[in-house]
C-alpha cells in the first residue's frame, strides 16, 4: 500500500465556547443581585452605557437567545426575530409553545441599538406570557424608594466593638489590655471563645495560664451575659449564676446536657438529687437562657433573600408569574456620545476601542434581554407543571425532573440547571427556590400516578406532628399508612426522610412528647 500526501474537504459543526459565550452562560446562573454587580463594572468599564432609569419606556427590537448558542435549536431562534410585541394586558394564547419562538414581551430591545436616538434601554425585560388553562405571565416594574428596610437604619454597633468598648471600663493594665484586644478577635458571633484558640494564644504571647484564666473571668463578666464562654454549659451557667440560680443541682444538669437531648429524665433526676416537679422547673429555666448571646449584637449584615419571580393569582383565576424587574439592571447606549466619539476620533487604536465598546454593549443587551426571557420561560412551565402545589400545597407536589421541563420548552437540560440554580419564586405560600419544585418520583402502591418525594416527605412530617403522646408512629407502621395512602415507600426511605427533616426516631419522639413543657 503506497503512502502519500492528499488533501480531503470535510464538513462538521462543532461549538466553540468563545470568551463572550462563555461570560453568556456565567450571566445565566446569576442572581439579579449579581447580576446587578456585573452590569455595575461593565458601565465603569465601557463609557457607551449608563445607568438605566426604570421609568423610561424602552423601544422595540429583539435579541437572539442563548439556545442559538448553544447549537440546538437554531429553528427557534430563527422565528424569534418576527415576534411582534404585545400589550401586557393581554395574554397570549398560544402558551409557552417554544416552537413559536420566545414569547412576545411588553417590552423588546433592537439589536441595532445604534441607530436610535440619543439613548436606548438596555436590558431587564419585562414580558408577558400565558399558558392553556392558567397562567397569565408578565412582567413586573415598581416605583418609589426601592431601598429595603434593613438599608435605611444605621450600622449598629458589632459584638467586637462593643465588647472593646466595655474591656476598657474593666480592665487599666496595658498588658492586659492588649492581651484582652486578641481574646476578643478570637469570639465568635455567637459569643464563644474556642479553648483550642486561648492556649494558641496565650502560647504567642508567652501568657501564664492563671493570668489568661483571670483575664477570660473578667471579661466574662461583660454584656452580653454568657460571652466568652468556652461550651454551651459554661453560657448557661454564667447566666444562671447572674440569676443566683447556679446552685449544685442545677451545674450538676449543666454537666449532664447530653442526658436532655437523650431524654433521659429519670437519670438527670437521679443525677441531680430532684424529683419531676423540680427538674420541671429546671428545664423551664434552662430553656429561657440565651444559648448564643453574641447574636445580640449585629455582625455582618445577613443578605435577604430576593426574589427572582413572583408568583400570584389573578382575580380570574389565572396564575400569573412575573419578573421581578425591580432588580433587574437596566442600562442605557448613549448614542449621541458614541456619534461624538466617532466625529473626533481619527487614530486606530482609538477607532478599535470604540468598536470594542460597540461590540460589548451590543452582546450585553442580548444576554440581558436573553436571560429574561429564559427564566420567565422556564418559570411559566414550572408553574404550568406544578399547578396543583400552588392550588393545594405541597402534598400535591407532582415529581419532576429537568429534563421535562426542557422538553416541554425545546431548550437543552444544562440551559434549564443554570436558570433554576440559585433564582427565588415568590408565592402565596413562601419563598421557594426553583429547584425545590423538581423531586424524584415515588411509585404508587395500586398502579396510579406516582408521588413527588416531597409530597411524601410533606406527609411523613404531618403524620408525625399530629401524633399523641401515647400513641408514637414507628418506622413501620408509618410505612403501613403511607401503603393505605396509595404511596409504595420502603422502611429505610421512611427513616432516610424523616432524618433529613431532622425528626428523631419513635423512641426519642416519645421521650420528647412526654417531657414537661
Amino acid at each position: 500500500m503506497a503512502l502519500g500526501q492528499r488533501l480531503d474537504l470535510r464538513q462538521s459543526q462543532s461549538l466553540v465556547m468563545t470568551p463572550q459565550l462563555q461570560q453568556a452562560i456565567k450571566l445565566l446562573q446569576l442572581t439579579n443581585l449579581e447580576l446587578t454587580d456585573f452590569v455595575t463594572e461593565e458601565i465603569e468599564k465601557n463609557p457607551l452605557l449608563d445607568v438605566g432609569d426604570k421609568s423610561e419606556a424602552p423601544v422595540d427590537g429583539e435579541g437572539p437567545g442563548f439556545e442559538e448558542a448553544f447549537g440546538d435549536n437554531s429553528a427557534q431562534n430563527s422565528a424569534d426575530s418576527d415576534t411582534g410585541m404585545v400589550a401586557s394586558d393581554s395574554p397570549i394564547e398560544s402558551g409557552v409553545d417554544a416552537s413559536a419562538g420566545d414569547a412576545p414581551l411588553d417590552a423588546d430591545y433592537d439589536t441595532n441599538v445604534f441607530n436610535n436616538d440619543s439613548k436606548s434601554d438596555m436590558g431587564g425585560g419585562a414580558g408577558s406570557l400565558s399558558y392553556e388553562g392558567g397562567g397569565t405571565i408578565r412582567g413586573s416594574g415598581g416605583e418609589g424608594d426601592d431601598r429595603g428596610l434593613d438599608q435605611t437604619l444605621g450600622e449598629g454597633l458589632n459584638l467586637h466593638d462593643n465588647l472593646n468598648q466595655q474591656m476598657a471600663m474593666v480592665l487599666f493594665d496595658p498588658t492586659d489590655r492588649l492581651i484582652a484586644t486578641h481574646f476578643i478577635d478570637g469570639v465568635d458571633e455567637a459569643g464563644y471563645i474556642m479553648q483550642e484558640f486561648l492556649d494558641d494564644i496565650t502560647d504567642k504571647l508567652g501568657v501564664e495560664a492563671e493570668d489568661s484564666e483571670r483575664l477570660i473571668k473578667t471579661l466574662q463578666s461583660l454584656e452580653p451575659t454568657g460571652v466568652f464562654a468556652r461550651s454551651l454549659p459554661e453560657c448557661l451557667g454564667l447566666q444562671l449564676r447572674e440569676l443566683d440560680r447556679l446552685d449544685p443541682a442545677m451545674q450538676t444538669f449543666l454537666d449532664n446536657l447530653d442526658l436532655l437531648a437523650k431524654r433521659e429524665m429519670t437519670a438527670l433526676k437521679k443525677l441531680c438529687g430532684v424529683d419531676g416537679e423540680d427538674l420541671t422547673d429546671m428545664v423551664r429555666e434552662i430553656r429561657a437562657l440565651n444559648p448564643k448571646p453574641g447574636l445580640m449584637f449585629g455582625s455582618e449584615a445577613v443578605q435577604p433573600v430576593v426574589p427572582d419571580v413572583f408568583v400570584r393569582k389573578s382575580p380570574a383565576g389565572t396564575w400569573i408569574v412575573e419578573l421581578n424587574t425591580d432588580t433587574l439592571p437596566r442600562v442605557l447606549v448613549n448614542s449621541q456620545y458614541l456619534a461624538e466619539l466617532q466625529d473626533v476620533s481619527h487614530g486606530k487604536e482609538a477607532k478599535n476601542f470604540i468598536s470594542d465598546c460597540v461590540s460589548q454593549a451590543n452582546w450585553l443587551v442580548k444576554a440581558l434581554d436573553q436571560r429574561a426571557r429564559t427564566i420567565l420561560k422556564v418559570s411559566t412551565e414550572i408553574v404550568k407543571q406544578q399547578e396543583r402545589f400552588f392550588e393545594h400545597g405541597v402534598r400535591f407536589m407532582r415529581p419532576l425532573i429537568l429534563k421535562d421541563i426542557a422538553d416541554e420548552i425545546e431548550m437543552h437540560e444544562s440551559t434549564v440547571s443554570r436558570v433554576t440554580n440559585n433564582k427565588f419564586m415568590a408565592t402565596s405560600r413562601g419563598m421557594f427556590e426553583l429547584k425545590y419544585f423538581f423531586s424524584s418520583s415515588i411509585s404508587s402502591a395500586y398502579g396510579g400516578e406516582s408521588h413527588s418525594a416531597e409530597a411524601v416527605k410533606f406527609r411523613i412530617k404531618e403524620l408525625i406532628d399530629e401524633e399523641e403522646p401515647n400513641k408514637i408512629l414507628s418506622d413501620d407502621k408509618l410505612v403501613v399508612i403511607l401503603k393505605a395512602e396509595g404511596i409504595d415507600i420502603a422502611r429505610r426511605t421512611v427513616a432516610k426522610y424523616r432524618e433529613a427533616m431532622r425528626l428523631g426516631s419513635s423512641v426519642a419522639r416519645r421521650r420528647e412528647k412526654n417531657l414537661p413543657k
